[in-house]
């Protein structure tokens, strides 16, 4: 769409951007209010990235656990995923683990988010057809005047910049937050989070890594050499010179920004409050047919159809192991006996339930965030580090005491290897190194939605509470 922004989208273009978001898809119903108050995100003041409004330079955190824990563990979320992604996993991290708090990071592009609608549709006070038509529907229903505004490229070409030196220097804020709790800090990420924390641990800050002031890292199918790398100078002199022309947004699994959030708050929610309600969705004309159940569905049969691994025509990282669909009843449902993840677990990360503000997705992903992390290349110095402006580059340096753990669900033995690359390059003992590979049982999403059995979390508790010895 480039500079235009998005406006209106035509029936063509809608087609097209659907085919990778069914599996979001579905109507927004009313909401039981929840008893407890609703998380909230803690904005603090940010890196000042060039040409950015200052309103914008901004890191938010979700804060999960007691006040008095003095010890953290923060996590960052992958591609085009939000904090409230990680909650589930937080709270139940806390409650086995005494002394621990757990930050999940809202990083700054969130703030372009319009929740308005979706904060009353999570605490019960709007209908379903009002979220829908808000942030949908008014695509195809021209009557709808009062509705969602997505943002024009064209106001925004400073967030082709956010690449990896503001996402570090963000994390730094948050960082130096929690030492000031004078416990231990410990830094994780799932999937493009996972590069993140390699990037922030090997970064020069004034010639001293980052992870000098870290006790551990955790690593959730994700690390650096997970996806597209990028090495060469020319190869990152042609990604810059892309982006230059086209949207600042990556358009995950081929959607532009933001209907993919959109999709993912809508339908996750739906298939929350709405489980066993006919998927509204499936009568909509522009519904792709290869993202629709061979027979009438629920919201929740929609939901999991599009995100299980036996069905799911989306990549790898939209999947979660959450079932079959139960095509012996009408409309089909869905049948999650011995599922490793419990499918409402899975869209509570996503829709953000609790959470007032946020959702577990992005709506609008920075591109250069993807282009920059192609070049950490385990914190060495390389020519495409140079052009991108990538300041990772004492991977050799980190210090011997640092823990490290690190989990390959749909990454498998690539995530333990690259782990283990991290520490060679510094001297790090084996003995501080745990490596945990489930591919083949576990799906990308797994091990941050898996429960009660987790081989991811079974092997997180022990591992922070050696750190906190």
């Amino acid at each position: 769409m480039g500079a235009r922004g998005y406006g209106r989208v035509g029936v063509r273009s809608l087609r097209w951007l659907l085919l990778g978001a069914a599996v979001f898809l579905g109507l927004v119903t009313a909401v039981s209010s929840a008893s407890a108050a609703p998380l909230q995100v803690t904005w603090m003041p940010g890196f000042k990235a060039p040409g950015t409004p200052a309103r914008l330079d901004k890191v938010g955190v979700l804060k999960i656990g007691p006040k008095r824990a003095r010890n953290v563990l923060v996590l960052e979320p992958g591609t085009s995923a939000g904090s409230a992604y990680f909650v589930p996993l937080a709270k139940w991290i806390v409650a086995k683990t005494p002394g621990w708090q757990v930050w999940s990071v809202e990083r700054r592009e969130n703030l372009l988010e319009d929740q308005s609608v979706l904060n009353l549709a999570k605490t019960g006070k709007v209908s379903q057809i009002a979220a829908f038509d808000y942030y949908l529907g008014y695509l195809t229903d021209p009557t709808i005047t009062t509705h969602f505004q997505p943002i024009a490229d064209s106001t925004v070409g400073y967030a082709r910049q956010w690449g990896l030196n503001v996402a570090v220097q963000d994390l730094r804020v948050v960082i130096k937050a929690a030492r000031k709790l004078g416990g231990k800090v410990v830094l994780g990420g799932h999937s493009l989070g996972g590069a993140v924390v390699t990037a922030y641990a090997a970064w020069s800050f004034a010639g001293k890594p980052g992870a000098d002031q870290l006790a551990g890292l955790v690593y959730d199918d994700g690390g650096s050499g997970f996806g597209p790398t990028t090495t060469t100078a020319a190869a990152a002199r042609a990604s810059l010179a892309s982006l230059a022309t086209s949207t600042p947004w990556l358009a995950f699994s081929g959607v532009p920004a933001p209907y993919l959030g959109l999709f993912s708050a809508l339908g996750s929610t739906a298939a929350l409050v709405a489980p066993n309600q006919p998927a509204i969705a499936l009568g909509f004309s522009l519904l792709p047919a290869a993202l629709k159940p061979p027979v009438p569905a629920t919201n929740l049969g929609l939901f999991g159809y599009n995100v299980s691994p036996v069905s799911s025509k989306l990549s790898f990282a939209a999947q979660a192991s959450v079932g079959v669909l139960n095509t012996s009843v009408t409309p089909a449902g869905w049948n999650g006996a011995g599922a490793l993840t419990p499918i409402d677990r899975y869209a509570n990360m996503l829709s953000g339930t609790g959470v007032n503000n946020a959702d577990g997705s992005e709506w609008y992903f920075p591109m250069r965030l993807t282009i920059d992390t192609g070049a950490v290349d385990e914190g060495n110095a390389n020519p495409a580090q140079q052009v991108l402006g990538v300041n990772a580059t004492l991977g050799h340096k980190l210090p011997r005491s640092l823990r490290i753990y690190a989990f390959g669900a749909y990454g498998g033995a690539a995530i333990l290897t690259a782990a283990q690359t991290l520490a060679k390059q510094s001297k790090i003992p084996a003995s501080q190194l745990t490596l945990i590979n489930r591919h083949g049982t576990y799906s990308h999403n797994d091990p941050a939605a898996a429960y009660p059995n987790n081989a991811f979390f079974s092997g997180l508790v022990p591992f922070l509470k050696r750190i906190a010895r």
